[in-house]
């Protein structure tokens, strides 16, 4: 397993996670918007990373005043911290030491982006951690400067058409078959595929990648390296015959706020089945926003007589995390724990610390009870 799996099926992120949230509730106390721009822009609570774009439209302002914004409400944030150190950051110092060479810090923290699918926001989240890890400004901007340069020159990698044919990347003929055993079919005749992306706000945002698809003759738009990898599989596999990026724009609620959302593809194979595909890491299924957003998608999936899957990317997927076997002594003990009311994530410190539970433990459980699991701030209840 390489470090980015083990990032992503581990609690070491969500440490770094709630532990920035803690700073952002504080921030927020005086600045509300100031807390409500930071969650958005890096997707603390769970949602997806809002590209600048986004984030200006959803503050009624022009993409530069976002950055503006959101540059200044973090750099407030920072000045706060280090005048009153109420918050233990020593997760981000034990993460990201300032002993560490450039070359070092640079792979960790793409190997977390990878992890989180977070590519959007690379640059902001590296600057940040570096910064509450101890290190100097110009350091921290320098470093968080080489990740997004690996980053931005990956995405480049994808246009295809740049590249001679012999470049191109071989797809396994049998790729297709496990997800394709994980999807979730409905009945009758599938309707015909959408002829555009639902998704154009923020189409030319430039914090997206654009790779060539030979199969559709034109480029396609791309917020993460999961979901590059999944448009690479979908055009140069044989048992695709097309697919559309961001066919739909679904509306789901969380505690009464209604949200959109735009899942990755929608693509028909050679048999005549059309599955809608959706990408979130595998350590991320169980947060209540990726569950709301996947019960959206699949009653638009079935709505339209089409199959639904969630893609993680790896070789497990959303059934077979459901499944996963965790001690019946640990499962227990959290029931009854949760019976009692929501669980806190200094609970859950502890008793991760007296079980050695693991981060898809958590999330089998959290699946198979369906249990709430909310993120930035954690709280963890049955309901």
């Amino acid at each position: 397993m390489g470090s980015s799996e083990r990032d992503s099926t581990s609690f070491g992120l969500e440490d770094v996670n709630e532990a920035l949230s803690a700073l952002t509730i504080d921030a927020a106390v005086e600045r509300p918007r100031d807390g409500a721009v930071i969650t958005c822009r890096l997707g603390l609570d769970g949602e997806n990373p809002e590209t600048l774009t986004l984030l200006g439209a959803r503050f009624g302002v022009s993409r530069d005043r976002a950055r503006q914004l959101y540059t200044r409400a973090i750099g407030q944030m920072i000045r706060q911290h280090q005048a009153t150190g109420d918050t233990d950051l020593s997760v981000f110092a034990e993460r990201y030491p300032v002993g560490w060479g450039d070359e070092r810090l640079v792979r960790t923290l793409l190997a977390e982006t990878y992890a989180t699918d977070t590519d959007i926001v690379a640059q902001d989240w590296a600057y940040l951690k570096l910064r509450l890890a101890g290190h100097e400004l110009q350091d921290a901007k320098r470093v968080a400067g080489f990740v997004f340069q690996r980053i931005a020159g990956w995405q480049q990698k994808g246009r295809w058409h740049l590249l001679p044919p012999q470049q191109r990347e071989e797809i396994p003929a049998d790729i297709w078959n496990p997800w394709l055993r994980r999807v979730e079919w409905a009945e009758g005749s599938p309707a015909e595929l959408p002829g555009t992306a639902a998704r154009t706000l923020d189409l030319d945002d430039d914090g997206r990648g654009h790779m060539y698809s030979e199969k559709l003759g034109r480029e396609t738009t791309f917020d993460t390296g999961l979901q590059a990898r999944l448009f690479r599989q979908l055009d140069g596999s044989e048992r695709v015959e097309t697919f559309q990026e961001y066919p739909a724009e679904l509306a789901y609620d969380i505690d009464g706020s209604e949200r959109l959302h735009h899942p990755a593809a929608v693509a028909r194979f050679t048999d005549g089945r059309v599955v809608l595909i959706d990408v979130i890491p595998l350590g991320h299924t169980a947060f209540h926003a990726s569950r709301a957003k996947a019960a959206a998608g699949r009653a638009y999936a079935h709505a339209h007589n089409w199959g639904w899957v969630v893609w993680t990317g790896g070789d497990q997927g959303v059934a077979e995390l459901t499944t996963r076997k965790v001690a019946t002594r640990h499962e227990n003990l959290l029931r009854n724990r949760l019976a009692e009311g929501p669980l806190s994530w200094a609970e859950l410190s502890g008793y991760r610390a007296d079980t050695g539970m693991e981060l898809l433990d958590l999330a089998a459980l959290t699946l198979r009870h369906g249990w709430r699991w909310d993120r930035g701030p954690f709280k963890l209840s049955r309901s």
